[in-house]
């Protein structure tokens, strides 16, 4: 793999208008399905828990991401939202200091930040304390959170920290088995959740997914285990790297041989110059092939060399031929099969007298025999299988015929449209053929249909099953699926990013 450190150059090849893996992208913020719950669970605690609120998860997983969707979803009047982010290692004055900023009081310490929170909360103003990245608080300032989270009976700050896993330990070092904080943690994406993000990643700098290959996509999603953050790193390489295999096939194929040009040019010399001496050798055999073949008869009559030079010459035999008449082919037929004897018996004579050598000239009765043996020439019959050749166009017509699925196909994408974008189906697989895409729905039956979306400028066939009202559905639909279908390994997705992909 290349270093994320090179040059952006690739921005350039891919025509992106920035880099859509960069760690943090303005404007760009994906919320899958299944963080939905994690905001609604914060929400319902801060209002009816006494709790210090802690999520975690590995960098990378978008903790950052669950605390700006937190503070964007509250009710801006009635909650005072304080984002903390600690600057190196963070002790207990440096984080009073950023509250009391915050509030606007000028004693930065535990008490006037509580006198600040009761005189907000009098006014019907709550206050959210967040901290990022809460793992590089020092213990001291930890436990300064937990005494505000646990606030006094007038009021008391909703605390909340996003940090990772190494979090949770010290906390329960400092409460020494006193529930004082919950726990909340992230859950890497599902391969479906991570095709979504790539998309909405790279739609974002003017591109779309076809941009990664399907097997792109599962290698991204297998190692980055489906955090964003590697996802992020992960995809730039493969970007990176297929630059780096693009240009080497070229190259490759613009050059193929290892030899310098010079070197190239005077080896093909070398073959010319031999080729051209083969075909002068052999326009020079032929004449003496020619006239000896006539010196191995001695003083034979004529008709026999010429019956002999028949075969060498066949271009007038399948002439008349292919013309014949078919009354004209019947006579032909007929007189071959009366020559058939008669052919047999001159060969026989023509081996003996060139056998003897005695120079006598053959008897009236064998040059008889031998005037028939042009009639049975056997050039002729290869020329007989050449008529059907005007049927292969006809024979290959109805299987090259695509126009039956095209309707199937137009009312799939009608029932595709139709359908609500926050439900689920399940995708079975993909195929350039529609055929295929064609046969498996009418093996399977009426839950199953297809879609056309564009992959690599190319239409790809996708087959897909069932319509349920949520993921869980789906997955849960997967498993009911017969084993020639699961070794596939199908994967739920919602109706909304199949309408996007359709082909319009």
């Amino acid at each position: 793999m290349t270093s994320l450190s090179a040059d952006d150059s690739y921005l350039d090849h891919y025509g992106f208008s920035h880099d859509p893996f960069a760690a943090r992208v303005p404007g760009f913020k994906f919320f899958p399905a299944q963080r939905k719950p994690v905001l609604g669970q914060l929400h319902h605690l801060a209002r009816y828990s006494q709790l210090l609120l802690v999520v975690t998860g590995p960098e990378g997983s978008g903790k950052t991401l669950v605390r700006q969707a937190l503070v964007a979803s509250s009710n801006k009047q009635a909650v005072m939202s304080v984002v903390i982010t600690p600057q190196g290692t963070a002790d207990s004055s440096a984080v009073l200091q950023q509250i009391g900023q915050a509030l606007n009081i000028q004693h930065a310490d535990s008490d006037g930040v509580m006198a600040q929170i009761v005189q907000l909360a009098l006014t019907g103003q709550e206050v959210y304390l967040l901290v990022d990245d809460a793992e590089q608080l020092t213990g001291a300032a930890v436990e300064t959170l937990l005494r505000l989270a646990a606030g006094n009976p007038e009021a008391r700050p909703h605390v909340f920290l996003f940090g990772e896993d190494s979090l949770v330990s010290r906390l329960e070092a400092l409460v020494e088995g006193e529930e004082r904080f919950h726990v909340i943690a992230l859950q890497p994406y599902e391969e479906d959740e991570t095709r979504e993000y790539l998309a909405q990643r790279l739609e974002g700098a003017g591109a779309g997914l076809e941009t990664l290959s399907e097997e792109q996509i599962a290698r991204i999603h297998e190692q980055s285990g489906g955090w964003p953050g590697a996802i992020n790193l992960v995809a730039r390489e493969e970007l990176i790297e297929a630059i780096k295999h693009s240009k080497t096939r070229k190259a490759t194929k613009g050059w193929p041989f290892p030899l310098p040009m010079k070197h190239l040019l005077a080896v093909l010399a070398v073959l010319c110059i031999i080729a051209v001496a083969f075909l002068l050798r052999g326009g020079e055999d032929e004449p003496e092939v020619q006239t000896n073949t006539p010196l191995a008869l001695g003083n034979a009559p004529r008709s026999a060399p010429e019956s002999a030079a028949g075969p060498v010459t066949p271009p007038e035999s399948p002439s008349k031929i292919e013309f014949e008449t078919p009354a004209a082919a019947a006579n032909t037929d007929s007189a071959r099969t009366a020559a058939v004897e008669p052919a047999e018996d001159v060969s026989e004579e023509n081996s003996a007298s060139i056998t003897h050598q005695d120079g006598a000239a053959p008897s009236p009765a064998v040059t008889q025999k031998e005037a028939p043996a042009p009639v049975a020439q056997p050039a002729p019959e290869p020329v007989v299988p050449e008529t059907p050749a005007p049927k292969t166009p006809e024979a290959v017509r109805p299987a090259a015929q695509p126009a039956p699925a095209a309707p199937a196909a137009s009312a799939h994408s009608a029932w595709y449209a139709e359908q609500g974008g926050n439900r689920y189906l399940v995708q079975i697989l993909g195929t350039r053929t529609e055929k295929n895409a064609q046969a498996l729905v009418a093996q399977r039956g009426s839950d199953y249909r297809y879609f056309v979306k564009e992959h690599e400028g190319k239409p790809l066939y996708v087959v897909t099953f069932g319509n349920f009202a949520n993921r869980a559905a789906a997955l849960a639909a997967i498993k009911t699926l017969p084993a020639t279908l699961q070794s596939g390994k199908p994967w739920a997705r919602s109706f909304a990013s199949v309408q996007k992909e359709m082909r319009k």
